[in-house]
This record gives structure tokens, sequence and C-alpha cells, in this order.
């Protein structure tokens, strides 16, 4: 009996549905069905199943309510795997790593700044250039001798006395199911570990990111000290 009432209610909803959610419908669930009529102990999930319920999720949103031999975070998680997938095969090629750095030049950039401690490693870098060895400056940074020094303060004591002051910038990104990237600024107050602003944008540019941080911090309340990394988009405007 209540098989029968679900069965009448649903045929009264489906005449106030759209033309195309009906179809929709129909699709999914005739795929449902095909999928568990296929000669095995336990319905397997193919490929073309995988893609179509993707395409679903992304045009239908009442694909949910007839999704039956899945989770819905199943569908979810395939479509991230597809957009993770795309990504792979654009970003991969070639081998993977930097070509490793022969001793002799680690000896060379040893002995120069054990020689002038004075040098730093854009120096070191040029003077190699010199003489036919081009080498990163992250490179010469990482097998350089550095004098020793007297301590000065820790990151630490430098938070703990000006945490009310700093401020920090990043951006990160949000991939979508039209593998479209969406970049999201936001500010980020230590005092409280509050984000006081964010916005969403898919060509971030120096002007952009300068009006940002306009809108953060209006009438002259900017703090003192700004963390952020070296991209590119903190240009002069920012």
């Amino acid at each position: 009996m209540k098989a029968v009432l679900l069965a009448l209610l649903a045929s009264l909803r489906a005449g106030f549905r759209s033309r195309a959610a009906l179809q929709l419908e129909v699709l999914a669930l005739r795929h449902q069905l095909a999928v568990y009529q296929r000669r095995h102990a336990r319905a397997r999930i193919e490929v073309p199943d995988r893609l179509l319920w993707a395409w679903l999720s992304r045009n239908w949103t009442g694909w949910r309510n007839v999704l039956v031999f899945v989770q819905p975070s199943t569908v979810i998680a395939w479509q991230r795997r597809r957009f993770r997938d795309h990504w792979a095969r654009l970003t991969h090629h070639g081998e993977p790593g930097r070509p490793t750095v022969p001793k002799a030049v680690k000896d060379l950039i040893r002995k120069m700044s054990s020689a002038n401690p004075g040098w730093g490693s854009p120096r070191i870098v040029g003077e190699l250039a010199k003489v036919g060895i081009h080498v990163a400056k992250a490179t010469v940074e990482k097998y350089m001798i550095r004098p020793n020094r007297p301590p000065s303060p820790s990151w630490r004591a430098f938070l703990d006395n000006h945490v009310k002051d700093l401020v920090s910038v990043d951006f990160f990104v949000v991939p979508t199911v039209t593998f479209r990237v969406l970049f999201v600024f936001f500010v980020l107050v230590h005092a409280r570990r509050r984000i006081v602003h964010f916005n969403v944008t898919e060509h971030p540019t120096a002007q952009w990111t300068a009006q940002q941080l306009s809108e953060a911090f209006p009438w002259e309340t900017a703090p003192r000290y700004l963390i952020r990394d070296r991209d590119r988009v903190y240009g002069s405007a920012f």
C-alpha cells in the first residue's frame, strides 16, 4: 500500500515539472535500470556511466532525488577525479624534478662562499656564470657556507610582539566542473585569525588586487605589517 501511494504522489508531482526535467529523470532511471540488468553478480560502474552522471549533476538540479545505485558524494568524486586527470594530462610532461648538481660544482660553491663571506648568492651565481657554470640562485643558497652570526630574535618572538599589527594576504584556486579556475583573494588578520575580506576573480591583476586591499582597510585603518609571497600579481599598483 505504501509503495502504491508513493507511486501516485510521484505521478502527481510529475505533472507540475517541465518537459526537460521529466526527460532527464527518465534518462537517469533508465540508465540505472540498465546498470542493474547487466550480467554481473554486482553492478559494475564503467567510464560512460560516470561521464553520464557527471553531466547530469552539472545540468540538472534534481539528479540527487533519483540517484539509487551510488551515493551523491560518489558522483561528485567522479567529477573531481575527471577534473584532476584532465589537468594532469595538460601539465605532466618530461622527466620530473631538476637535474642533479655535479659534486665539483657543489664544492666550488662552498669554497667561494667560505673564502668570500661578504658575497651573497646573486654574486656567486654571477661569478659562476663567467666561467660557464649556470646554476639557480636557490641552488647556490642550498650549498653555500654561511658565516657564523650572532643570534637574532626568532620568528616566534616577532609574532608575539607584533601579532596585533600583522595581516596576511594570499590567493587560492577553486576548480569548476567546466574546467575553469577561479582565484580567491583573502585578507587574514592574525590577532584573531579572522578573515576580514575576500573576493573571487577569473583573471587577477595588480590593479584588482590593490583594490581589494583598499576595500579591506578603508579610511587608513591598514595594519603596520603585511605578509605575502612573491607572486607577480603584487606589482607596483599593489
